[in-house]
């Protein structure tokens, strides 16, 4: 019956599939400049020719580029990330507000435009436009890609909490991640025939398929929560979220945030640079075969997330693999400082440790708040991991030099940066420690599996955790 359409497990995994396309584009934009870094940051003319696809360092090879330094370059990194930090609090505040088919629209428009800009602004190679539109470029994509994936988390708690949660927070990751290995399957490619300017543009073109996907995926919200018969329950329930509300998170969605933080530190602003780091560091390795190692970080979480999710479902204990993500990833950094081993031992260990953190630290989230701040917890734990991977791209831009004329970076600097990287991994293994005592405190919610968790009865749950926790029909009440 079409009554019932909206209860049934294929309407939800519909609302799941138009859902993840939403930040597929994003994805694939936001990596773009790691896979170009020799062409952001390449001399604007050549006297002995150019040399745009990257077979390796002699010393005398010329990259004709957009002539940034590698400050200049990591910039681009750390204005995303602020902006992110900056907005998304707002933003996660708005969706509760104004619920998650505003958000959805605003936030997917936003990429567009930013995408747009930052591809306009290649165009200006040479002048005094071309960073300050590049930057404004990354801003605006900034605010709209980190509040998209709020809403993005925020649909998925809600069409699968108490279901396959993890598997749908795994799949969503999924999506976003074939974006990323995409881009650094196929972006050096389309650069050496068509050109940077060419290349941007591609990336904007994509990120209009999630403003598209948001028009279907708001459709699909509306006509599945009326048949639900919770519109207007989740309106009333908006209208009671207030910016107070943010005092009463508990210890452990705190614990949990400085987590996620910290283990991210060690992820993006790796990847910011591991496709130069692995030309500079290792020899006989070209631009395009240096892009497909680095980007053997989002091929493994690609290839894992799914079955990781249904794993995380099953079993639950996502506090311990908090604690055994973080500390599985101090090798691949210690490798990567001390050792000449090939780097893609590196970069797939790595991914696989980044899977299992994705599956088991974000999905904690609504586990640990009430469904009606969702949007603003989710707001303040990317804020929170902005600011920190923000932090982490200056300070690896500091490290690595502020200087376009090395054209090879010296390997001092690099393991300068990998050691930053490792106390950004011990600090996760401290806060990830810390949450799980926290946990157990509290009832142990972390580490249960989501059967056990739905079947609990809810009074015996933590005053944070129980609306969460409660069973399909009692949604509407804090929705």
């Amino acid at each position: 019956m079409a009554e019932a359409a909206a209860e049934k497990a294929y309407y939800r995994f519909l609302v799941l599939f138009f859902n993840c396309l939403l930040t597929f584009g994003s994805y694939f934009c936001f990596d773009i400049p790691s896979v170009l870094q020799e062409q952001f940051q390449g001399n604007l003319t050549c006297p002995n020719g150019t040399h745009h696809n990257g077979t390796g360092h002699n010393g005398t090879d010329c990259v004709e580029g957009l002539g940034m330094t590698p400050e200049e370059y990591n910039l681009l990194y750390a204005i995303y990330a602020w902006t992110n930090a900056l907005v998304v609090i707002m933003a996660g505040f708005l969706i509760d507000k104004l619920g998650n088919r505003f958000g959805v629209f605003l936030f997917s428009f936003l990429t567009v435009l930013g995408s747009s800009i930052f591809a306009l602004g290649s165009h200006f190679r040479g002048t005094p436009y071309l960073l300050p539109l590049m930057l404004t470029g990354r801003l605006l994509f900034g605010s709209g890609n980190g509040s998209l994936t709020i809403v993005q988390n925020r649909i998925t708690a809600f069409w699968f909490k108490g279901k396959e949660l993890a598997l749908a927070f795994g799949l969503t990751l999924s999506f976003s991640r074939l974006g990323s290995v995409l881009n650094f399957f196929f972006t050096q490619q389309f650069e050496s025939h068509f050109g940077i300017q060419w290349t941007l543009w591609g990336g904007t073109l994509l990120c209009v398929l999630g403003f598209l996907s948001a028009v279907v995926v708001s459709v699909l919200d509306k006509v599945g929560t009326k048949q639900l018969g919770l519109d207007g329950v989740i309106q009333q329930e908006s209208k009671k979220v207030r910016v107070q509300d943010v005092r009463h998170l508990p210890l452990r969605y705190w614990l949990l945030v400085l987590t996620i933080m910290f283990f991210y530190n060690g992820i993006f602003p790796f990847v910011a640079d591991a496709s130069k780091f692995i030309q500079d560091k290792y020899p006989g390795y070209s631009q395009q075969a240096a892009a497909y190692i680095a980007g053997a970080v989002y091929d493994s979480s690609l290839v894992l997330s799914a079955a990781v999710g249904i794993l995380i479902d099953y079993v639950g204990l996502r506090g311990v693999f908090a604690v055994g993500c973080a500390v599985l990833t101090l090798p691949v950094f210690a490798l990567l400082a001390f050792t000449f081993v090939p780097p893609l031992v590196s970069t797939i260990w790595l991914g696989i440790t980044y899977s299992f953190a994705a599956a088991s630290m974000w999905p904690s989230i609504p586990l640990v708040v009430p469904q009606a701040t969702l949007g603003t917890a989710m707001g303040l734990a990317t804020s929170v991991q902005m600011i920190g991977i923000g932090l982490s791209n200056v300070i690896v831009g500091r490290i690595l030099g502020t200087k376009s004329s090395e054209l090879k970076i010296p390997l001092w600097r690099w393991q300068q940066m990998m050691v930053f990287m490792l106390a950004n991994t011990i600090a996760c293994i401290v806060a990830s420690i810390s949450l799980n005592i926290a946990d157990k405190k509290q009832g142990g919610t972390l580490n249960r599996s989501t059967k056990r968790s739905s079947t609990e009865e809810p009074a015996r749950l933590p005053v944070d955790t129980a609306p969460l926790l409660s069973e399909v029909e009692d949604e509407g009440s804090i929705n």
